[in-house]
């Protein structure tokens, strides 16, 4: 049974991505910090698919992330999908923080996918298909969440980076870059996101969007030079 990760499984993108895929048929596997996000995340995708697990794990911590993977491939195999989501949003002007904060969000923001893409990337290499999905943002730099704009530049040059070491070998890797606050009912209504997810991962090999920015649904999402 193929199936799908989602790290960074919290109300908005996480969850209706993990509800998008979970109603194509993907057996979905839920991962966040707390045990409260997990469990409201499974109240809302076990609806959908009952065999959806939950497991949580701190992404900043390397071991505790790569043991709650290895628990869920020994559970559903080596994923289909993995979406890395997890994000710090915090108002933050530049030299505000100190560094050893700077660094945490760091931590959360990028160096997480990094570990994630890296454990389980070289399977999905292996099994030559797959797609890996990155929440990205910010397009432009805000000066009042300057942490958050540095990690989303560094998701869209992981990116790149993963998408040199593995698409050869059939593994799709993109980025959807949202343009906006996510609200339910908004321009940014995390359902209408996760058809992006969706649509990317469902793109055959030659027609593959490295990076789509989502700016609303009056626009069409843009497919951004590769």
């Amino acid at each position: 049974m193929p199936g799908a990760i989602v790290i960074g499984a919290g109300p908005g993108i996480g969850t209706a991505v993990a509800q998008r895929f979970a109603r194509e048929g993907l057996a979905v596997a839920l991962l966040a910090r707390s045990r409260a996000t997990v469990d409201a995340a499974l109240a809302s995708v076990a609806a959908i698919r009952s065999d959806t697990i939950g497991v949580t794990a701190d992404v900043t911590d390397e071991h505790a992330l790569r043991a709650a993977l290895d628990q869920v491939v020994d559970r559903l195999g080596v994923p289909e999908v993995l979406v890395y989501n997890a994000a710090l949003i915090q108002s933050d002007e530049l030299g505000q923080l100190t560094a050893s904060e700077q660094l945490d969000a760091w931590a959360v923001n990028v160096v997480g996918a990094i570990t994630a893409a890296a454990h389980l990337g070289q399977a999905m290499a292996q099994a030559g298909h797959g797609t890996i999905l990155l929440t990205g943002g910010m397009p432009e730099p805000v000066p009042d969440v300057t942490s958050l704009s540095l990690g989303k530049a560094g998701i869209r040059a992981l990116a790149q980076l993963l998408a040199r070491a593995y698409e050869p070998s059939g593994v799709h890797v993109a980025t959807v870059t949202v343009g906006g606050t996510v609200a339910p009912g908004s321009a940014f209504d995390p359902d209408e996101i996760a058809e992006q997810y969706w649509r990317l991962h469902t793109q055959p090999p030659g027609a593959w969007e490295r990076e789509v920015l989502y700016s609303g649904p009056l626009t069409p999402p843009a497919a951004l030079p590769r």
